[in-house]
């Protein structure tokens, strides 16, 4: 009879299964969120106070060559375009833990770097970019053979090197639809221990997140291996794009980028990238923070 009971439990049990499938769920699964679609919208009445800190570290040596530098920036629209103002207000270089005096710092703090961005955000052109050679001429000791200096900061080479800097950190965000896992791509280039290190970039948005600036895009940072013919289309096309480099090999990085979601405010960036080069490893390191945003009229009271 037990026997009965349990085969008559299993008789039953199938057609009620049977029915409960067929009953439509009266709490329909949620939609899938919305793709972002994060526009360039610099707050135009604003400045913006960043602290960047760098450094760079050679195999296992416990001291790190660092830089440490805080930037007041500001946007001004201009005939469908952007103008980004920025100055460097506080500067110093330090090598094992130790400040040193260097004539950058003083350069820095004296020059006023402005670059030309389009409507979305994309890198058109630094307006006077030789107003840092006339700050090196202004400031440098009598005697005192600055070639090297006036090479590194020459207009040409200044100008390649800042559009390399905003590429890699906004290049192919903004205007176009973004959703959790979407991956964008950018070559990135960087002067590590007597050679420039080529990288492919790999940006990863990952949702948002509320920090103290508001809610704030999310994305992950990481560095690919030359790519194969069974890589994705949208990498082969950075690559061709850019002329079809070849990247070092060696090299691995990782981070993390947060963005302002409804207005343009670079939060908070980590990166760092690894070089193996000659048998030997660098590292080199940055971080950026957002300290504050606010009112131009602040400024001058």
């Amino acid at each position: 009879m037990r026997t009965l009971s349990s085969f008559l439990l299993l008789l039953l049990a199938g057609p009620v299964t049977a029915c409960h499938r067929d009953i439509p769920s009266l709490n329909p699964p949620p939609a899938a969120a919305p793709p972002l679609r994060p526009l360039f919208l610099p707050p135009d009445d604003s400045l913006l106070t960043e602290t960047v800190r760098t450094s760079l570290r050679h195999g296992s040596a416990p001291d790190a060559r660092e830089a440490e530098m805080t930037t007041v920036s500001s946007f001004s629209a201009e005939q469908d375009s952007w103008v980004l103002t920025q100055r460097v207000t506080r500067s110093r270089y330090l090598q094992q833990g130790q400040p040193v005096e260097s004539l950058v710092d003083t350069v820095l703090q004296r020059a006023v770097l402005r670059l030309r961005l389009a409507a979305d955000g994309t890198y058109v052109r630094l307006v006077e970019p030789e107003a840092v050679l006339a700050a090196i001429r202004e400031v440098a000791p009598k005697g005192l053979d600055v070639t090297p200096l006036e090479r590194f900061f020459a207009p040409d080479a200044l100008e390649a090197r800042t559009r390399g800097e905003w590429e890699v950190k906004y290049g192919g965000i903004y205007g176009r639809a973004w959703v959790p896992g979407q991956r964008g791509y950018v070559l990135g280039t960087l002067p590590v221990g007597g050679r420039e290190v080529t990288y492919l970039l790999e940006r990863t948005f990952t949702g948002t997140r509320l920090t103290e600036q508001g809610d704030a895009l999310v994305f992950s940072l990481r560095c690919l291996a030359q790519p194969g013919e069974a890589s994705p289309q949208a990498v082969r096309d950075t690559l061709r794009l850019a002329g079809d480099p070849q990247l070092t090999p060696g090299v691995e990085c990782d981070g993390e980028q947060l963005l302002g979601k409804g207005r343009f405010l670079p939060v908070r960036r980590g990166f760092t990238l690894r070089a193996s080069l000659d048998g030997e490893t660098w590292t080199w390191a940055t971080q950026s923070t957002l300290e504050s945003v606010r009112a131009s009229e602040e400024e001058q009271r």
